[in-house]
Protein backbone atom coordinates (compact mmCIF):
# COMPACT_ATOMS: atom_id res chain seq x y z
CA UNK A 1 0.00 0.00 0.00
CA UNK A 2 2.81 2.40 0.88
CA UNK A 3 4.53 1.60 -2.42
CA UNK A 4 1.33 2.32 -4.39
CA UNK A 5 0.94 5.62 -2.58
CA UNK A 6 4.53 6.62 -3.38
CA UNK A 7 4.09 5.70 -7.08
CA UNK A 8 0.86 7.71 -7.24
CA UNK A 9 2.51 10.77 -5.71
CA UNK A 10 5.41 10.41 -8.13
CA UNK A 11 3.08 10.36 -11.12
CA UNK A 12 1.24 13.44 -9.88
CA UNK A 13 4.58 15.21 -9.55
CA UNK A 14 5.93 14.40 -12.99
CA UNK A 15 2.77 14.48 -15.16
CA UNK A 16 1.74 18.09 -15.94
CA UNK A 17 -1.87 18.77 -14.83
CA UNK A 18 -2.93 19.95 -18.32
CA UNK A 19 -1.69 16.71 -19.87
CA UNK A 20 -3.41 14.61 -17.24
CA UNK A 21 -6.62 16.60 -17.84
CA UNK A 22 -6.70 15.49 -21.48
CA UNK A 23 -7.55 12.01 -20.23
CA UNK A 24 -10.84 13.50 -19.04
CA UNK A 25 -11.73 15.03 -22.42
CA UNK A 26 -14.52 13.13 -24.15
CA UNK A 27 -14.83 13.05 -27.94
CA UNK A 28 -17.03 11.19 -30.43
CA UNK A 29 -15.79 7.70 -31.37
CA UNK A 30 -12.74 7.74 -33.63
CA UNK A 31 -11.42 11.12 -32.49
CA UNK A 32 -8.30 11.80 -30.41
CA UNK A 33 -6.88 14.86 -28.66
CA UNK A 34 -3.23 15.62 -27.88
CA UNK A 35 -1.11 18.53 -26.78
CA UNK A 36 0.29 20.39 -29.77
CA UNK A 37 2.22 23.29 -28.21
CA UNK A 38 2.82 25.29 -25.04
CA UNK A 39 1.78 28.93 -25.40
CA UNK A 40 1.19 31.13 -22.34
CA UNK A 41 -2.41 32.40 -22.10
CA UNK A 42 -3.11 31.14 -25.64
CA UNK A 43 -5.98 33.11 -27.18
CA UNK A 44 -6.74 33.84 -30.85
CA UNK A 45 -5.33 31.70 -33.65
CA UNK A 46 -4.29 32.43 -37.24
CA UNK A 47 -2.58 30.17 -39.78
CA UNK A 48 0.04 31.31 -42.26
CA UNK A 49 0.32 30.03 -45.82
CA UNK A 50 3.46 28.06 -44.88
CA UNK A 51 1.82 26.41 -41.89
CA UNK A 52 2.96 28.76 -39.14
CA UNK A 53 0.43 29.00 -36.32
CA UNK A 54 0.18 32.50 -34.86
CA UNK A 55 -1.18 32.75 -31.32
CA UNK A 56 -2.13 35.87 -29.36
CA UNK A 57 -1.82 36.41 -25.62
CA UNK A 58 -4.41 38.75 -24.13
CA UNK A 59 -3.29 38.90 -20.50
CA UNK A 60 0.38 39.01 -21.42
CA UNK A 61 2.02 41.33 -23.89
CA UNK A 62 3.10 38.90 -26.59
CA UNK A 63 2.26 37.23 -29.86
CA UNK A 64 3.75 33.81 -30.58
CA UNK A 65 4.53 31.71 -33.63
CA UNK A 66 4.35 27.91 -33.44
CA UNK A 67 6.48 26.13 -36.04
CA UNK A 68 6.58 22.40 -36.71
CA UNK A 69 9.94 20.63 -36.70
CA UNK A 70 10.83 17.89 -39.18
CA UNK A 71 10.00 15.19 -36.61
CA UNK A 72 6.50 16.57 -36.07
CA UNK A 73 7.26 18.26 -32.76
CA UNK A 74 6.76 22.02 -32.40
CA UNK A 75 8.73 24.98 -31.17
CA UNK A 76 7.24 28.23 -29.96
CA UNK A 77 8.79 31.56 -30.95
CA UNK A 78 8.16 34.71 -28.91
CA UNK A 79 7.36 36.80 -31.95
CA UNK A 80 6.26 40.16 -30.53
CA UNK A 81 6.60 41.49 -27.01
CA UNK A 82 5.73 44.63 -25.07
CA UNK A 83 2.27 44.99 -26.60
CA UNK A 84 -0.97 46.04 -24.89
CA UNK A 85 -3.68 43.34 -24.79
CA UNK A 86 -2.87 41.88 -28.24
CA UNK A 87 -5.90 39.61 -28.51
CA UNK A 88 -6.93 39.90 -32.17
CA UNK A 89 -4.71 38.47 -34.92
CA UNK A 90 -5.24 37.74 -38.61
CA UNK A 91 -3.07 36.53 -41.50
CA UNK A 92 -3.70 37.98 -44.95
CA UNK A 93 -1.64 37.74 -48.14
CA UNK A 94 1.61 37.09 -46.29
CA UNK A 95 1.15 39.76 -43.62
CA UNK A 96 0.24 39.42 -39.94
CA UNK A 97 -2.28 41.84 -38.42
CA UNK A 98 -2.32 42.29 -34.64
CA UNK A 99 -4.97 44.29 -32.77
CA UNK A 100 -4.35 46.03 -29.50
CA UNK A 101 -7.30 47.74 -27.84
CA UNK A 102 -7.05 51.02 -29.76
CA UNK A 103 -4.93 50.19 -32.80
CA UNK A 104 -4.11 47.53 -35.38
CA UNK A 105 -0.58 46.79 -36.66
CA UNK A 106 0.49 45.12 -39.90
CA UNK A 107 3.73 43.11 -40.06
CA UNK A 108 4.80 42.47 -43.65
CA UNK A 109 6.01 39.09 -44.98
CA UNK A 110 5.85 37.65 -41.50
CA UNK A 111 6.63 33.99 -42.26
CA UNK A 112 9.91 35.01 -43.89
CA UNK A 113 10.87 37.09 -40.86
CA UNK A 114 9.97 35.02 -37.81
CA UNK A 115 13.38 35.51 -36.21
CA UNK A 116 13.68 39.19 -37.13
CA UNK A 117 10.22 40.74 -37.24
CA UNK A 118 10.02 44.06 -39.11
CA UNK A 119 8.49 47.10 -37.46
CA UNK A 120 4.74 47.13 -37.55
CA UNK A 121 2.75 49.68 -39.52
CA UNK A 122 -0.23 51.15 -37.66
CA UNK A 123 -3.42 51.13 -39.70
CA UNK A 124 -5.30 54.37 -40.19
CA UNK A 125 -8.28 53.41 -38.05
CA UNK A 126 -9.78 55.09 -34.99
CA UNK A 127 -10.67 52.58 -32.27
CA UNK A 128 -11.96 53.27 -28.74
CA UNK A 129 -9.59 52.78 -25.81
CA UNK A 130 -12.11 51.43 -23.27
CA UNK A 131 -10.78 48.29 -21.62
CA UNK A 132 -14.17 46.80 -20.70
CA UNK A 133 -14.78 44.36 -23.60
CA UNK A 134 -11.96 46.28 -25.31
CA UNK A 135 -9.89 43.33 -26.47
CA UNK A 136 -10.35 43.02 -30.22
CA UNK A 137 -11.19 40.10 -32.45
CA UNK A 138 -10.27 40.59 -36.11
CA UNK A 139 -10.44 38.67 -39.37
CA UNK A 140 -10.36 39.12 -43.14
CA UNK A 141 -13.51 38.45 -45.09
CA UNK A 142 -13.93 37.12 -48.65
CA UNK A 143 -14.11 40.78 -49.72
CA UNK A 144 -10.46 41.30 -48.61
CA UNK A 145 -11.62 43.75 -45.93
CA UNK A 146 -10.55 43.61 -42.30
CA UNK A 147 -13.43 43.07 -39.86
CA UNK A 148 -13.04 44.31 -36.27
CA UNK A 149 -15.30 43.67 -33.29
CA UNK A 150 -16.04 46.60 -30.98
CA UNK A 151 -17.64 45.32 -27.78
CA UNK A 152 -19.95 47.31 -25.52
CA UNK A 153 -17.95 49.10 -22.78
CA UNK A 154 -20.24 47.70 -20.08
CA UNK A 155 -22.36 44.78 -19.03
CA UNK A 156 -25.41 46.42 -20.60
CA UNK A 157 -25.66 50.00 -21.88
CA UNK A 158 -26.67 51.96 -24.96
CA UNK A 159 -23.54 53.63 -26.34
CA UNK A 160 -23.17 55.03 -29.85
CA UNK A 161 -20.38 53.51 -31.99
CA UNK A 162 -20.05 50.42 -29.78
CA UNK A 163 -21.58 46.92 -29.82
CA UNK A 164 -20.84 46.35 -33.49
CA UNK A 165 -18.60 44.72 -36.06
CA UNK A 166 -16.96 47.18 -38.42
CA UNK A 167 -14.90 46.63 -41.57
CA UNK A 168 -12.08 48.61 -43.16
CA UNK A 169 -9.68 48.39 -46.07
CA UNK A 170 -6.29 46.76 -45.52
CA UNK A 171 -4.77 50.15 -44.65
CA UNK A 172 -7.54 50.99 -42.18
CA UNK A 173 -9.41 53.46 -44.39
CA UNK A 174 -13.01 53.17 -45.55
CA UNK A 175 -14.48 52.33 -42.15
CA UNK A 176 -18.11 51.26 -42.11
CA UNK A 177 -20.39 49.43 -39.72
CA UNK A 178 -21.22 45.97 -41.00
CA UNK A 179 -23.47 44.71 -38.17
CA UNK A 180 -24.73 46.22 -34.90
CA UNK A 181 -26.56 45.26 -31.72
CA UNK A 182 -23.73 42.89 -30.77
CA UNK A 183 -22.71 42.97 -27.11
CA UNK A 184 -19.26 41.41 -27.45
CA UNK A 185 -18.23 39.13 -30.29
CA UNK A 186 -14.90 37.38 -29.76
CA UNK A 187 -15.23 35.05 -32.71
CA UNK A 188 -16.40 35.26 -36.29
CA UNK A 189 -15.83 33.58 -39.63
CA UNK A 190 -17.42 33.18 -43.06
CA UNK A 191 -19.35 30.24 -44.38
CA UNK A 192 -17.10 28.42 -46.89
CA UNK A 193 -19.83 28.20 -49.54
CA UNK A 194 -22.11 31.22 -49.07
CA UNK A 195 -19.40 33.66 -47.83
CA UNK A 196 -21.88 34.88 -45.20
CA UNK A 197 -20.56 36.20 -41.90
CA UNK A 198 -21.28 34.05 -38.83
CA UNK A 199 -20.30 35.22 -35.35
CA UNK A 200 -20.66 34.38 -31.67
CA UNK A 201 -21.95 36.85 -29.11
CA UNK A 202 -21.72 36.81 -25.32
CA UNK A 203 -25.03 37.55 -23.63
CA UNK A 204 -25.35 40.10 -20.83
CA UNK A 205 -24.78 39.15 -17.21
CA UNK A 206 -26.88 39.57 -14.05
CA UNK A 207 -30.14 38.15 -15.37
CA UNK A 208 -29.85 34.87 -13.46
CA UNK A 209 -28.30 31.47 -14.10
CA UNK A 210 -30.28 30.63 -17.22
CA UNK A 211 -30.80 33.95 -19.01
CA UNK A 212 -29.94 34.99 -21.58
CA UNK A 213 -28.56 32.27 -23.91
CA UNK A 214 -25.29 32.81 -25.71
CA UNK A 215 -25.67 33.34 -29.43
CA UNK A 216 -24.43 32.08 -32.77
CA UNK A 217 -25.49 34.67 -35.33
CA UNK A 218 -25.61 34.86 -39.12
CA UNK A 219 -25.28 38.13 -41.03
CA UNK A 220 -26.04 37.44 -44.71
CA UNK A 221 -25.85 41.15 -45.54
CA UNK A 222 -24.67 44.45 -44.13
CA UNK A 223 -26.89 46.57 -41.89
CA UNK A 224 -28.59 44.03 -39.61
CA UNK A 225 -29.16 44.79 -35.93
CA UNK A 226 -28.97 41.83 -33.53
CA UNK A 227 -30.82 43.39 -30.61
CA UNK A 228 -28.35 44.46 -27.92
CA UNK A 229 -29.06 46.16 -25.55
CA UNK A 230 -32.81 46.10 -26.20
CA UNK A 231 -33.50 42.45 -26.94
CA UNK A 232 -31.45 39.35 -26.10
CA UNK A 233 -31.32 36.06 -28.02
CA UNK A 234 -34.20 37.08 -30.27
CA UNK A 235 -37.05 36.99 -27.75
CA UNK A 236 -35.98 38.37 -24.34
CA UNK A 237 -36.59 42.08 -23.79
CA UNK A 238 -34.02 43.73 -21.56
CA UNK A 239 -35.58 44.74 -18.20
CA UNK A 240 -34.17 48.28 -18.54
CA UNK A 241 -33.45 49.01 -22.20
CA UNK A 242 -36.23 46.88 -23.68
CA UNK A 243 -39.05 49.17 -22.60
CA UNK A 244 -41.25 50.20 -25.54
CA UNK A 245 -39.26 47.89 -27.83
CA UNK A 246 -40.25 44.73 -29.72
CA UNK A 247 -37.89 41.82 -30.38
CA UNK A 248 -39.44 41.27 -33.80
CA UNK A 249 -37.61 44.39 -34.99
CA UNK A 250 -34.19 42.76 -34.54
CA UNK A 251 -32.41 39.80 -36.11
CA UNK A 252 -32.65 36.65 -33.95
CA UNK A 253 -29.70 34.28 -33.50
CA UNK A 254 -29.17 31.43 -35.91
CA UNK A 255 -28.72 29.21 -32.85
CA UNK A 256 -29.22 29.85 -29.15
CA UNK A 257 -26.33 28.48 -27.11
CA UNK A 258 -26.01 27.70 -23.41
CA UNK A 259 -26.55 30.56 -20.93
CA UNK A 260 -23.28 32.22 -19.94
CA UNK A 261 -21.12 29.56 -21.66
CA UNK A 262 -19.06 32.45 -23.15
CA UNK A 263 -18.92 31.35 -26.82
CA UNK A 264 -15.73 32.70 -28.39
CA UNK A 265 -13.88 31.43 -31.48
CA UNK A 266 -15.63 29.42 -34.18
CA UNK A 267 -14.66 27.66 -37.38
CA UNK A 268 -16.49 25.84 -40.14
CA UNK A 269 -14.81 22.52 -40.77
CA UNK A 270 -13.29 22.56 -44.27
CA UNK A 271 -10.68 19.79 -43.97
CA UNK A 272 -10.60 16.24 -45.34
CA UNK A 273 -9.60 14.33 -42.19
CA UNK A 274 -12.94 14.22 -40.33
CA UNK A 275 -15.85 12.10 -41.57
CA UNK A 276 -18.09 13.70 -44.19
CA UNK A 277 -20.87 14.52 -41.71
CA UNK A 278 -18.62 17.24 -40.25
CA UNK A 279 -17.98 19.02 -43.54
CA UNK A 280 -18.96 22.71 -43.33
CA UNK A 281 -20.25 22.27 -39.78
CA UNK A 282 -19.53 24.91 -37.09
CA UNK A 283 -17.24 24.26 -34.12
CA UNK A 284 -17.42 26.77 -31.25
CA UNK A 285 -15.01 27.25 -28.35
CA UNK A 286 -17.03 27.79 -25.18
CA UNK A 287 -14.75 29.52 -22.68
CA UNK A 288 -17.05 28.77 -19.74
CA UNK A 289 -19.31 30.62 -17.34
CA UNK A 290 -18.49 32.87 -14.42
CA UNK A 291 -21.87 34.60 -13.90
CA UNK A 292 -23.60 31.42 -12.78
CA UNK A 293 -24.06 29.51 -9.50
CA UNK A 294 -22.93 26.30 -11.26
CA UNK A 295 -20.34 26.40 -14.02
CA UNK A 296 -21.16 25.28 -17.57
CA UNK A 297 -19.33 25.45 -20.89
CA UNK A 298 -15.57 24.83 -20.87
CA UNK A 299 -15.86 22.73 -24.04
CA UNK A 300 -15.98 22.65 -27.83
CA UNK A 301 -19.54 22.53 -29.12
CA UNK A 302 -20.81 21.59 -32.55
CA UNK A 303 -23.59 23.39 -34.36
CA UNK A 304 -24.80 21.40 -37.32
CA UNK A 305 -25.73 23.53 -40.28
CA UNK A 306 -27.92 22.69 -43.25
CA UNK A 307 -27.42 25.31 -45.95
CA UNK A 308 -27.79 28.63 -44.17
CA UNK A 309 -29.77 27.22 -41.23
CA UNK A 310 -28.46 25.93 -37.90
CA UNK A 311 -30.32 22.71 -37.11
CA UNK A 312 -28.75 21.35 -33.89
CA UNK A 313 -26.39 22.18 -31.02
CA UNK A 314 -24.41 19.52 -29.17
CA UNK A 315 -21.15 19.02 -27.25
CA UNK A 316 -18.20 17.77 -29.28
CA UNK A 317 -15.19 17.88 -26.93
CA UNK A 318 -15.84 18.22 -23.20
CA UNK A 319 -14.24 17.29 -19.89
CA UNK A 320 -12.23 20.39 -18.98
CA UNK A 321 -14.98 20.86 -16.39
CA UNK A 322 -15.22 18.04 -13.83
CA UNK A 323 -17.98 18.81 -11.38
CA UNK A 324 -17.11 22.41 -10.59
CA UNK A 325 -13.34 21.93 -11.04
CA UNK A 326 -11.79 23.51 -14.16
CA UNK A 327 -8.66 22.28 -15.95
CA UNK A 328 -8.98 24.20 -19.22
CA UNK A 329 -10.86 26.99 -20.99
CA UNK A 330 -11.09 26.76 -24.82
CA UNK A 331 -10.77 30.11 -26.60
CA UNK A 332 -10.36 29.62 -30.34
CA UNK A 333 -10.51 26.89 -32.97
CA UNK A 334 -8.94 26.68 -36.40
CA UNK A 335 -8.68 24.00 -39.09
CA UNK A 336 -5.07 23.00 -39.73
CA UNK A 337 -3.85 22.22 -43.25
CA UNK A 338 -3.83 18.49 -42.51
CA UNK A 339 -7.52 18.61 -41.57
CA UNK A 340 -7.08 18.39 -37.82
CA UNK A 341 -8.66 20.94 -35.48
CA UNK A 342 -6.44 23.14 -33.31
CA UNK A 343 -7.82 24.52 -30.04
CA UNK A 344 -6.31 27.24 -27.84
CA UNK A 345 -6.64 27.15 -24.04
CA UNK A 346 -5.73 30.32 -22.15
CA UNK A 347 -6.20 28.70 -18.73
CA UNK A 348 -3.70 25.85 -19.21
CA UNK A 349 -1.53 27.75 -21.71
CA UNK A 350 -1.83 25.06 -24.34
CA UNK A 351 -2.71 24.40 -27.97
CA UNK A 352 -4.47 21.07 -28.50
CA UNK A 353 -4.81 19.09 -31.72
CA UNK A 354 -7.98 17.07 -32.35
CA UNK A 355 -7.64 14.47 -35.08
CA UNK A 356 -9.72 11.66 -36.50
CA UNK A 357 -7.99 8.30 -36.18
CA UNK A 358 -10.88 6.05 -37.18
CA UNK A 359 -12.24 2.95 -35.50
CA UNK A 360 -10.08 1.60 -32.71
CA UNK A 361 -11.06 -2.00 -33.50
Amino acid sequence: MLRQFIVAMFLLAVVPPALAALDDVQLPPGFAIEEYADVPNARSLALGDKGTLFVSNRKGRSVYAVVENDDGSTRTIDLLDGMSTPNGIAFHKGDLYVAEIDRVYRYADIEDNLEDVPDGVVLDIDLPSDRHHGWRYIGFGPDDKLYVSIGAPCNVCDEYDYAQIIRVNTDGTGRETYASGIRNSVGFTWHPESDELWFTDNGRDMMGDDLPPGELNRAPRQGLHFGFPYCHAGDILDPKFGKERECKNYTPPAQKLGPHVAPLGLAFYTGDMFPGEYHNQAFIAEHGSWNRSKKIGYRISLVRVDGNQAVSYEPFAYGWLQGQSVSGRPVDVIVKQDGSLLVSDDYAGKIYRISYVGDAE
